[in-house]
């Protein structure tokens, strides 16, 4: 087992503008999404033990804010397999039933 609790970490952020409030939450969360996927491809895994950074300020006309998630270098290929890293232990992505009953079925009409 991989020991990630003394690996550097990695800042991953965006910065920007939102003009109409009720859309904070919604964005926000799909920046998260976005950061996420974008540290995926370049490695890197979340750490669910550090929550994201979101700042932000009223300007008078619109929302100015800052969003910063952490991840840990674990290589492309393990980074697509986990959800995330808390603390030192890997939290992979559990496959749902019907996927793996699709493979399962695959499978079986392959060796027919």
């Amino acid at each position: 087992m991989n020991n990630f609790i003394h690996k550097n970490l990695r800042r991953f952020y965006i910065d920007g503008t939102i003009y109409d409030d009720s859309f904070i939450p919604r964005l926000r969360d799909e920046y998260i999404r976005i950061l996420q996927t974008q540290m995926r491809l370049q490695g890197y895994s979340p750490r669910l033990d550090i929550d994201p950074d979101f700042t932000i300020e009223y300007t008078g006309k619109s929302y100015e804010f800052k969003l910063s998630v952490y991840g840990t270098f674990v290589g492309k290929r393990k980074a697509e397999c986990l959800t995330g890293i808390d603390k030192n232990k890997p939290i992979f992505i559990q496959q749902s039933k019907s996927d793996e009953s699709s493979s399962d079925q695959e499978s079986q009409s392959n060796q027919k």
